[in-house]
């Protein structure tokens, strides 16, 4: 037998009971770990993070952390990895259920609302790790940058296709439609956050809603306030039907 048969015969035997319980617990600490960083993170910053702070937080031994991560860096990048599936999941693919165009833009900049406001108290890891990586280089604010990017490039896609379903002009320019709406989400936490300016998230809202006036093609969708699991954030009136029903 060759050495690659013998190879790929040892790959293909299966895992013993208790290597695969020994994997399956180290995975689960591993989450553990990484969830009690990122609420760190959301606190003092990424750059707050570290193998000790860590250690404390979840009582235990810093070896322990540092088995499962290596290095600062490595617990950095992955607090963010987590940050960014979290953050597609709540507000990009919840989205996605809704039809192109307009509905779909509207529940995307619903669902960040929703993500926002959750953060008022304890922070954005794309914000605060923006101010503390924007004049840096490395794999942490590729990381981050990475992840910010590929949100930005998701709402504009989002724009651009409800400009191909002739809710929004074609002659406008999505790039420039996303950048304002980007900048809505961070005018609210400079507002809400820092100034603790209590009417920040209606006027969001209405930011929003100005928005799309401004860029509709014909008939755009008029919104309305409406109290979701205590909080706020807009819904279509009647307006929208007609688009939807265009189709």
């Amino acid at each position: 037998m060759s050495d690659s048969s013998s190879v790929a015969k040892v790959e293909t035997l299966p895992v013993p009971e208790a290597g695969r319980r020994v994997l399956i617990k180290g995975q689960q600490t591993k989450a553990v770990i990484i969830d009690a960083a990122l609420g760190l993170a959301s606190q003092i910053g990424l750059e707050g993070l570290s193998i000790g702070a860590l250690a404390e937080v979840t009582g235990m031994s810093k070896s322990g952390v540092f088995a499962h991560f290596g290095s600062r860096e490595e617990l950095q990048i992955s607090v963010i990895r987590e940050y960014h599936e979290r953050f597609e999941a709540e507000v990009f693919y919840a989205a996605m259920k809704h039809p192109r165009g307009v509905p779909r833009l509207q529940a995307m900049f619903d669902n960040w609302m929703v993500q926002t406001s959750t953060e008022i108290d304890s922070g954005c890891i794309y914000i605060s790790g923006a101010v503390e990586f924007d004049d840096r280089t490395g794999p942490v604010r590729d990381a981050l940058a990475s992840s910010v990017a590929g949100w930005q490039s998701a709402l504009r896609r989002a724009v651009e296709l409800a400009q191909e379903e002739g809710h929004l002009s074609r002659e406008s320019d999505a790039h420039q439609i996303a950048f304002e709406i980007h900048g809505l989400i961070l005018a609210l936490h400079y507002e809400a956050r820092f100034l603790r300016n209590p009417g920040a998230t209606e006027r969001a809202r209405q930011g929003f809603s100005h928005i799309l006036s401004r860029y509709a093609c014909g008939p755009h969708p008029t919104l309305v306030a409406q109290p979701v699991a205590g909080k706020t954030r807009s819904a279509k009136t009647s307006t929208l039907k007609s688009v939807n029903a265009k189709r």
